[in-house]
């Protein structure tokens, strides 16, 4: 609607004559009239003192809808919000399960690491250094050589350093070098598997 006759329609819903809204306004008659015909329209300052008598916003006098406006903001407010909660909800799930899908996968990977590893072997060295005997024993992987567990006297692994290895292989080669090194020698039992208990 234009605005000469959102101005007629408003002045007719107060009741006001052209000529008692001129006054309120401060113009002529005649000029409510070309305001009405849309002859010509009030400049700024008048249509805020229109807006008063008629107490509608300025949007409203001008027929701006605005309304729509808003809805679409509202609208997308509330998509923006939707999609930043399940974002949120996302994440929180990811938070809850990460830790259980890392035990899973070390679990998981233990297990693959234990089943390529081979059988659990046992094996034993008894070495004779300055008239002493030592004894040693490691239960390690078949496949790999991983010490699982070790044991015994702790000259010789504490002397050779050979607690330092994990390669069952390696410790045993450090044992004998060194004894043979001191005059010692050395003798290793037969590779076997360990029995379960």
């Amino acid at each position: 609607m234009e605005i000469g006759k959102k101005i007629m329609n408003l002045r007719k819903e107060k009741g006001l004559s052209q000529e008692e809204l001129a006054e309120k306004v401060g113009v002529a008659r005649q000029t409510i009239s070309k305001w009405e015909l849309g002859e010509t329209s009030p400049d700024l300052k008048q249509a805020k003192e229109l807006s008063k008598i008629f107490n509608v916003s300025l949007d409203e006098l001008v027929d701006n809808n605005i309304k729509n406006i808003l809805v679409e903001k509202t609208s997308n407010t509330e998509k923006l919000a939707g999609i930043i909660l399940k974002l949120m909800k996302f994440v929180i799930v990811f938070i809850i399960l990460l830790p259980i899908l890392l035990i899973t996968l070390r679990i998981v990977f233990k297990n693959i690491h234990k089943h390529n590893s081979g059988r659990l072997m046992n094996v034993s060295i008894k070495c004779t250094l300055h008239d002493k005997t030592y004894a040693y024993e490691f239960n390690y992987y078949e496949t790999t050589g991983e010490i699982i567990e070790a044991g015994g006297d702790g000259y010789l692994i504490n002397i050779t350093g050979a607690n330092n290895y994990s390669d069952v292989y390696q410790a045993l080669d450090i044992i004998d070098a060194y004894v043979e090194n001191n005059g010692g020698t050395c003798n290793k039992s037969e590779y076997k598997p360990v029995k379960d208990k």
